[in-house]
Parts: C-alpha cells; structure tokens; sequence
C-alpha cells in the first residue's frame, strides 16, 4: 500500500491524516497517510529510508529548511523560499508549494481590491501569504516579535497602524489547539467592521484572533479552506 505523510512538530493539532483518510475512502484509493512528527529534519532521510513515501507534506517549522535536502525545488517554491509538498520516486524528491494556491482562491474571493496587509509572522507561511499579496499588489507589512528590516514589532501597532491597514492576517502558530487560550499581542479594539481578519489556524474553528476580531465587527476567514486546497493541489503533484 502507498504510504503518504506529513512532517513537522508538533502534529496533534493537524487535520491532515483524516482529511486524506477520507480522500482515499471517499475516491478507492489503496493507500495510507500518516503523521511523522519530526522535531529534527535530521531525521529526514531516515524517514525516507524506513517509510519510503511517495509524497509528503511539510507543516511548521519545516517549511523552508526542507529545500536544502531536496533533490530539486519547482521553481514557484523556489521563489517563494518554502516548501509544503514533496513528491518522491525512485529515491528523487521534488518540492513544491501549495499554500500559495490555497491562500490565493480562499482569500480573493473576499477581498478582491489590493488594500494595505499587516502579516503577523515571518516563518515559511508567511512567504507564501506575502507571494499572494505581492502578485495582487496588495501592499503589506511584516509583524514580529522581534525587529526585522522594514517590518514592525507588535509594539509598534498603533491605532492609527492598525486602521490604516484593512487586512489582518495570522501566518503564525498563536492560537492553535491546545493553547487556544492565546492570542496575538495586539489591541482588538482597534479593529472595526472595515477589516478582514485572516487566521491561517483552522483547529479551532474560531481562534482568539477571529473570536476576538469578529466582537468588533470585522469579517474574518479561518484556514480550512486554504488547507483543503493546497491539500487537494499537493495530491496533484503526488502525481499518484
């Protein structure tokens, strides 16, 4: 049976094994997707050696680092500077990136007109988020807890910062099960009924972030359906 995965750490929070799981069910296929937890990818190669995969998926903190241990990078991915989809074959790995694709139909369909972005996080979600807003001319800034080069701390998040930009997106982990109990640093009180607020966490259903944004009359997106595409995108390049 073909075995197929998903590498990153931690993976409880992840609904990736059952959404495949029902994929294979749903459609005959013979085949098994599993969650590989790795807190190292120093234990990369081994996987590949004991499960012989033929594809993975790479969730958080592996997102960029994968590229060096590839054997080739499609050029998208390449630009982009992450990696969430691997396909593999005869010892060969392939990388590509579907987030892009995934955060790109979920998100134009709400909010088609470029406006000023605040992006919380600048891990490998965060390059495929900003790949998105750059090729729609959504101008954008960076948030992090540290300082970064033209970007912002959360520090710096005045009101008038706040207001001035109408779309808020969480690229980071904050909020995700089972700490659902945290949030971003940020005063929600800023946020009006003018803002989309974007949270790339899906489990919860409502993170803090999106309970907290939509109190204030904002619209806000979960990252459910992003997850389905990119999903349903990675399976193509699978190429199974």
């Amino acid at each position: 049976m073909n075995t197929f995965g998903l590498i990153g750490y931690p993976l409880e929070h992840s609904f990736s094994a059952e959404w495949f799981r029902k994929k294979f069910e749903r459609e005959g296929i013979a085949a098994k997707y599993r969650n590989f937890p790795l807190q190292d990818l120093d234990e990369f190669g081994l996987l590949l050696e004991r499960e012989h995969p033929l594809g993975l998926n790479v969730t958080h903190p592996h997102k960029e680092r994968i590229l060096s241990l590839l054997n080739e990078v499609d050029v998208e991915a390449a630009a982009i500077g992450a990696v969430n989809c691997i396909r593999i074959r005869n010892g060969k790995t392939t990388g590509y990136n579907t987030d892009v694709i995934g955060f790109e139909r979920s998100l134009l369909p709400l909010q088609a007109d470029p406006v000023p972005a605040l992006v919380f996080g600048t891990g490998g979600a965060s390059l495929a988020i900003t790949r998105v807003l750059k090729k729609h001319g959504f101008p954008f800034r960076l948030v992090s807890r540290n300082e970064i080069r033209d970007g912002l701390t959360y520090d710096e998040l005045t009101r008038a910062v706040i207001e001035a930009h109408p779309l808020l997106i969480n690229t980071t982990p904050v909020g995700t099960w089972p700490d659902t109990e945290k949030t971003l640093p940020i005063t929600y009180k800023w946020i009006n009924p003018g803002h989309l607020c974007y949270d790339l966490v899906y489990n919860p259903e409502k993170s803090l972030f999106l309970r907290y944004a939509e109190a204030e009359g904002a619209r806000i997106k979960n990252g459910l359906e992003m997850l389905e595409i990119q999903a349903e995108e990675s399976w193509k390049r699978f190429g199974v």
